[in-house]
Parts: C-alpha cells; sequence; structure tokens
C-alpha cells in the first residue's frame, strides 16, 4: 500500500514555520501578546472613560497578530479597533505607547518567559525532520519571529535546518514578512530549489496565505490550534492535526482539500 509521505520524488524541500509547528511556543507568544495589549487597553479605556475590551486570545491572535512580523501585528490589530499611534522607531523603549514600543513591550515579555523555561519541540516534529534528513531533502525554517535563533538554540535544533530566515534577516534584507511570500521565497532562494519544488508547513493564517502567494509545490496547514478549516480557506492545499499524518496512513489523503468555492489561482 502507498505510504501517506510527502513525495520525495517530486519535492527536493520542505520550509518549516517555527512556532506552532516545530516549537511549542506558539502559545508563549499569545500569552505575551494578550498580557501586552490588555495592560495597553485597560490604561487606555481608564484615561478615555471608555469601555475596556481586552484582546481576544482566539479572533483577534489568530486574524491580527499569529505569523506576522512583530510591528505588523502591532499595527494591524490596532487598526482593527481604530487605535491610531505613531509608528516609532524600532529602537523604541518598551513604556513608549508607539507601534514600535509596544512591539518592543511585548518581545521583553517573551524573553522573559522564555528564561523562566525550556522550549518544547513537537516529537512529529522531529520525526519528520528525520525522515527528510534520511532521504536528503532540503530543510529551512522561515519564522517572522525575531527571537528565532534563540529560539533554536534553546531547543537544541540550530543545526537541524540548512537555512534560516527570521525576522532579523527580514529586516536586514527588507523583506515583506507574512502574508507576503518574500520570506518563503528567499528560503527557496538560498536552498536553490524553485518554490513549485517546495512544501510549506504552516499553523498561522497569514502563512499559509504566503505560501498561496508564493506558488508553492505544496502548501500544509498544521492545525495545532483547531483551525483547520480557517487554513483551508486562505490557501492550504490540505490539513494535518499532526506531522506524523505525513508519514503514515493512504497516499490519496494527501490530496489538496480545498472548502468550498476556494480556487488557488484567484
Amino acid at each position: 500500500m502507498p505510504t501517506h509521505q510527502i513525495d520525495t520524488q517530486r519535492f527536493s524541500a520542505v520550509l518549516f514555520d517555527l512556532d506552532g509547528v516545530v516549537t511549542d511556543t506558539a502559545k508563549v507568544h499569545a500569552d505575551c501578546w494578550k498580557r501586552m495589549f490588555d495592560a495597553f487597553l485597560s490604561h487606555r479605556a481608564a484615561i478615555m472613560d471608555v469601555p475596556f475590551q481586552p484582546f481576544d486570545m482566539e479572533a483577534d491572535y489568530l486574524r491580527y497578530v499569529d505569523g506576522r512580523p512583530r510591528y505588523q501585528g502591532v499595527e494591524a490589530f490596532l487598526d482593527s479597533r481604530g487605535i491610531k499611534l505613531p509608528y516609532g522607531v524600532p529602537g523604541d523603549l518598551p513604556d513608549r505607547n508607539t507601534i514600535c514600543g509596544l512591539g518592543n513591550r511585548k518581545n521583553t515579555l517573551l524573553k522573559e518567559a522564555l528564561a523562566r523555561g525550556g522550549v518544547t519541540v513537537y516529537p512529529d516534529a522531529l520525526n519528520l525532520l528525520d525522515f527528510l534528513q534520511r532521504r536528503s531533502v532540503r530543510t529551512a525554517v522561515v519564522s517572522s519571529s525575531k527571537n528565532c535563533a534563540a529560539i533554536l538554540k534553546a531547543a537544541n535544533l540550530d543545526d537541524r535546518f540548512e537555512v534560516r530566515v527570521d525576522g532579523e534577516s527580514a529586516a536586514r534584507l527588507g523583506l515583506t514578512g507574512k502574508p507576503a511570500p518574500d520570506t518563503f521565497l528567499k528560503a527557496a532562494e538560498l536552498l536553490g530549489v524553485a518554490p513549485p519544488l517546495c512544501v510549506i508547513l504552516e499553523d498561522a493564517i497569514s502563512g499559509v496565505e504566503a505560501g498561496r502567494a508564493g506558488g508553492f509545490g505544496l502548501v500544509v496547514g498544521v492545525d495545532r490550534k483547531g483551525d483547520g478549516a480557517e487554513l483551508l480557506g486562505h490557501g492550504a492545499d490540505l490539513v494535518v492535526g499532526n506531522l506524523q499524518e505525513l508519514l503514515s496512513g493512504k497516499r490519496d489523503d494527501l490530496r489538496p482539500m480545498r472548502s468550498p468555492g476556494k480556487d488557488r489561482d484567484r
């Protein structure tokens, strides 16, 4: 019986998102976003004498923040609430009420959280990396996080990927973050593999949108948060709840699963 696995005769590279796909750090990120935004929104509500509407860990995080570069996430969420702040500069201190200041405030919280405990790696991600390595399939990690290198080191994964394109390198190279495909395209370029020969593994809506926009051969949504339908609706060819599903079962399960009315070429 044919195996349910990434077709290594067809695909030459797999590009992994980090948070929520390889490492169990997505919840840490979400908690830090909520703490930062709730403190800001509560203070603003008190000053302006308006009701306090907290940051929603599901709707707001998934729609505006998840997978985006930090400052873009701040701006997208504030725009959704009709809140305008000066952009500021990346060097703004965390106590500044600017887009960059709020983003840096969140990053401070994240670094404190990472310092308190180790980084958990998903076993299914390690199994898939081992599988790909045995078959000489190229690998890259593509993350919006400027903490990507620190997370990989803490998780003892800093030697598992041939290429890393993250928030730091995106800023240095002037790449637009997800949902634009630029960072995935740069990773494919550095590997020397054309996008149609690459597989994208993403747990974020903005990430599957980026994979779809980049013309990649297969965009796999990784549903660790119960948002599989949204991942399909925003560009995933198929959704798995666990990367182990790419290593067992029937090949028929790898046929693209699209939500009704969605067309990849739209």
